[in-house]
């Protein structure tokens, strides 16, 4: 079934269907939840008030019970001491999450040999 004949029985234009089976086939998504590695929207909204009161890195990391590392990256990536902003770094980290990851089956040739030759003797 194409998507001309689904959107002629959903009364819908092709283009409609395909935008919107184009990013999952048709399958929902598994709902996701954020790893907590990952520095969550309270957090940066933490590190915003920080430097907004002058702390350093290493003040604003301790209360927050992570690397002052961590810290300093996230804040360099995202515009800086000056102009931080939570929000928009919430949502940088987000996009970049979602970004194409390339399989490493088609990227690590011997790795995917390997992995066929072990399929065809059903290791």
């Amino acid at each position: 079934m194409g998507f001309s004949d689904i959107a002629k029985k959903l009364n819908a234009k092709p283009g409609s269907i395909f935008t919107l089976l184009r990013n999952t086939g048709g399958i929902k998504p598994q709902k996701s939840t954020p790893n907590v590695i990952h520095l969550s929207l309270e957090e940066r909204e933490e590190i915003r008030a920080g430097l907004s009161a002058q702390m350093s890195i290493r003040s604003i990391a301790k209360m927050l019970k992570r690397a002052p590392s961590t810290i300093s990256r996230e804040i360099n990536r995202n515009r800086g001491r000056k102009a931080y902003k939570a929000v928009e770094a919430n949502s940088r980290a987000a996009r970049m999450a979602k970004r194409p990851k390339p399989c490493l089956l088609d990227t690590n040739k011997a790795l995917r040999n390997l992995v066929e030759s072990k399929l065809k003797c059903k290791w």
